[in-house]
């Protein structure tokens, strides 16, 4: 019986086996697993702040946002990776529970800049703190070292 032909494999095949079988799997899952139990902790610290995870990420999102001004409607719905008009209705429930001020752009009256309230600012600042004391208590050697340019708690 005539046996069937080999098939060559695509020229850079046997490169992407030999960089596949290089991927450090375990240490990858588990990453994987301690990123969701940092996510479920720092969730959990936003309930107990009183807010939904989604006001935490978006006081966070204000509070550090880069670009010269204050962040617009627009950026924090670029950074919570959310539709525009649902960070609308997020900017509307936050200002009503006190947790941020919008401000018309002195520049552009139809853009809408945003600021945390002092209230904002205490339940960020709470919950922010138990998060990098979470970090810290389970980081590896590098984030240990990422963390330390973060001030401690004891700084505060």
């Amino acid at each position: 019986m005539p046996q069937p032909k080999q098939r060559r494999a695509p020229a850079g095949a046997t490169k992407r086996k030999a960089a596949a079988a290089t991927v450090d799997y375990r240490a990858l899952a588990q990453f994987r697993y301690e990123l969701r139990r940092f996510l479920a902790f720092s969730e959990e610290g936003a309930r107990k702040a009183g807010m939904t995870p989604r006001q935490h990420q978006a006081l966070l999102g204000i509070k550090g946002f880069v670009d010269p001004g204050p962040p617009t409607v627009g950026d924090i719905a670029r950074f919570l990776l959310i539709r525009h008009h649902s960070a609308v209705e997020l900017m509307n429930r936050m200002a009503k529970l006190g947790l941020v001020s919008r401000l018309a752009d002195p520049d552009d009256a139809r853009r809408v800049q945003l600021k945390l309230t002092a209230k904002g600012e205490q339940k960020l600042q709470a919950v922010s703190k138990k998060n990098i004391e979470e970090l810290r208590r389970v980081a590896s050697p590098a984030l240990r070292r990422l963390l330390k340019s973060s001030p401690s708690s004891e700084e505060d």
